[in-house]
């Protein structure tokens, strides 16, 4: 049972918040300058292989989530999210739009209220303090309690940065002891919330009655179609699905979850799985790792959430080879895909399902749908085509907010070197998932803006351009 908030709780938020706050009013009148080498000492510290390991490794060790060598090369998320900070105005005059006669000037949210997930409990403070600290924002985060140590180690080699820097080390502060209650004390207090995390999370953080960001469920699923037909394309396809699966262990919401192949390719890309490190499970398997995965209501068991392929089997009660790096299931075609064959549902762990898809691509469209009606609608999808008009037929059907082309999903969703996302450790998923953007939440998100409008000469149509066939003399001004 959640314990109640104290009044020494209320007095310690408080106390939290006016220190935000003060730290506030000493960042909102740095130069642009003065913010863009906050960043960039932000983001070489954390970035230091010698500290990310060191932090990853704890993360790790304190939650029991997730791989310790992939969960390094989340570093990366901060150089792209430095590179777009440092190419972007955040201080003054940030558009102007002559033609328009509109001058937009940037302005702080204030005090930013985030909510740290249990499987990015670095990542996610790391990424949000460059951006925070770009739109002269400051934070106060609050913890998974099964990460809070590392957490907080994190936000304190951040606040050692700032002071060093001769920055306010309040920029960006910790709840140390985090429970729901003391989040949502907190959350009523700031003036922007960052919600990264579960549907419950995001929708306590809608609540508040504060502003918010949040994120949704993924299940990410993708289609890979005939055009898929060379020995070198299938090749690809595997690759990525490999790399997408087994990034941390699949604890990302992006990681690959469902495959939907046609049948003239999915044999060679079955073997193709194989040759990256797929073991393909039989169905006696299958049912073991049902029972091991989720209870008898269909919930997600967190025993067997974002562990090893070897570990999911043991725990399942088979064993594997020990250089298999994830699981295979066959989830057959459109008549098994439901809320009732949980395997068409988000596994968060190194296991993925393969569907297969017969003839028109129309009929990947419905299994995509389907599988989407069981969860993960606004988060991601990806496809495996050189067919441009199966692209375009997909972004037209996609009830979801990303969709990667040809590229590995956890690694595209969030912001890549090779395409041009938005890098966040935090993805809308619009109405579809409960939240009110349906884009990656990035540095236009922590700001606030100003639009001066200078007068320009008239812009009105005529009436018989306005209204087309539907004018008649009845309109016309007196």
């Amino acid at each position: 049972m959640a314990r109640e908030v104290t009044e020494q709780d209320i007095i310690m938020i408080d106390e939290m918040v006016a220190k935000a706050r003060k730290a506030a009013a000493v960042i909102e009148t740095y130069d642009q300058e003065t913010v863009d080498r906050l960043c960039r000492a932000i983001a070489a510290k954390l970035y230091d292989l010698k500290v990310w390991a060191e932090l990853s490794d704890e993360a790790v060790d304190e939650t029991g989530l997730g791989d310790k060598v992939t969960k390094r090369n989340k570093r990366n998320k901060l150089k792209l999210i430095l590179r777009d900070c440092l190419r972007q105005k955040s201080v003054g005059i940030i558009e102007e739009n002559p033609e328009k006669g509109l001058v937009k000037y940037a302005k702080p949210v204030g005090v930013i209220a985030s909510l740290v997930p249990t499987t990015n409990p670095c990542l996610t403070p790391a990424g949000q303090i460059l951006y925070a600290v770009k739109a002269r924002d400051v934070i106060i985060c609050s913890p998974h309690p099964r990460a809070k140590k590392v957490t907080m180690k994190c936000i304190n080699i951040i606040r050692d940065v700032l002071v060093r820097e001769g920055a306010p080390a309040d920029i960006i502060q910790g709840i140390e002891e985090p429970s729901i209650a003391l989040t949502q004390v907190l959350m009523q207090k700031c003036d922007l919330v960052i919600a990264t995390g579960g549907r419950p999370m995001v929708k306590s953080a809608y609540s508040s009655g504060t502003p918010a960001y949040g994120s949704g469920a993924g299940n990410a699923t993708v289609i890979v179609d005939e055009t898929a037909n060379t020995a070198e394309k299938v090749r690809e396809a595997a690759r990525n699905t490999r790399i997408s699966k087994t990034s941390d262990f699949g604890s990302g919401c992006s990681c690959d979850g469902n495959l939907v192949v046609h049948e003239s390719v999915y044999d060679e890309f079955v073997k193709a799985l194989q040759e990256e490190g797929a073991y393909l499970a039989n169905e006696e398997e299958a049912e073991k790792l049902k029972a091991v995965m989720w209870d008898a209501e269909g919930h997600r068991l967190p025993g067997t959430v974002a562990i090893s392929a070897v570990k999911l089997a043991e725990a399942a009660g088979f064993s594997i080879p020990a250089d298999r790096k994830f699981i295979a299931v066959t989830g057959g075609g459109i008549n098994e895909i439901g809320k009732e064959y949980l395997f068409s549902s988000e596994k968060l762990t190194t296991l993925l399902a393969l569907f297969k898809y017969e003839g028109e691509f129309e009929n990947a469209l419905d299994m995509m749908r389907k599988i989407f009606n069981v969860g993960g609608k606004g988060h991601s999808c990806g496809i495996y085509s050189w067919n441009d008009d199966h692209i375009h037929r997909l972004g037209l059907a996609a009830p979801v907010s990303r969709i990667m082309v040809r590229q590995p999903n956890n690694k595209g969703n969030a912001g890549s070197a090779t395409n041009g996302m938005p890098p966040t450790s935090s993805m809308g998923c619009g109405t579809w998932g409960g939240n009110i953007v349906s884009e990656n939440i990035c540095l236009k998100h922590y700001m606030n803006t100003t639009w001066v409008a200078r007068p320009i000469p008239e812009d009105m149509p005529s009436l018989t351009e306005l209204f087309g066939e539907f004018y008649h003399d009845g309109m016309d001004e007196e």
